[in-house]
């Protein structure tokens, strides 16, 4: 079974396609509040999905790593207006620390390819 990696550098991938489903690596955006990061990260998820072969439609699972959860709502707040109706993913949110102080929220996602 072939792997193809994209946007690959010694430590990561930023893209990985095996088996008509797509892997991103974590997406961040490291300026703004928690609705500025989020938006710009599900920005960067869509631009993503739609280079290789998907879209927002198709995602199969993401996990949110957010800094705090008091950000939590205001998170989904940008997520839910987002995500169309009928194609949420399954999903987790977890409170983590985060690689960078700036950063509030990272997202990783699995998605199909679309045929």
């Amino acid at each position: 079974m072939e792997i193809k990696r994209f946007e690959t550098t010694e430590r990561m991938s930023k893209a990985v396609v095996h088996n008509n489903t797509l892997y991103l690596c974590g997406q961040v955006h490291a300026e703004g509040d928690i609705k500025e990061q989020t938006a710009k990260v599900l920005e960067k998820i869509e631009d993503l999905l739609n280079k290789y072969g998907s879209d927002k439609n198709h995602m199969l699972s993401v996990t949110i790593y957010i800094k705090d959860m008091k950000d939590f709502a205001d998170m989904n707040s940008v997520w839910d207006a987002w995500i169309e109706e009928g194609f949420a993913p399954a999903r987790a949110c977890v409170e983590a620390k985060m690689a960078r102080e700036c950063l509030l929220v990272e997202m990783s996602v699995v998605a199909a390819i679309k045929e």
